[in-house]
């Protein structure tokens, strides 16, 4: 069934929220917000993921180095790699793996 989903612009910046947008047999997407100065902290992928930052800044903290991702840039990582993300601002972003 065909449908409009307003999941994302709907997710609001209160800490850390996760919502699970879409999950099959091939890949998931998870949409994101981070409250700015809140951190998700360490977790794994189970599989390669792609991140794409729909609003807000971020700093993702990976293999001993910080990347920082502005508004619509996107950041590729792979499966079982510890990593972290803190909020620079409020930020939303979608992770497909």
């Amino acid at each position: 069934m065909l449908s409009i989903n307003n999941t994302i612009a709907s997710q609001e910046f209160d800490q850390l929220q996760l919502k699970k947008l879409l999950k099959n047999n091939s890949f998931e997407i998870l949409s994101i917000s981070l409250e700015q100065g809140h951190i998700f902290p360490e977790h794994v992928s189970p599989t390669d993921a792609v991140l794409v930052l729909l609003e807000g800044e971020i700093e993702f903290h990976i293999l001993g180095e910080k990347y920082i991702l502005q508004k619509l840039q996107i950041f590729d990582f792979p499966a079982k790699t510890v990593h972290k993300v803190s909020a620079r601002k409020d930020s939303k972003f979608i992770i497909i793996r």
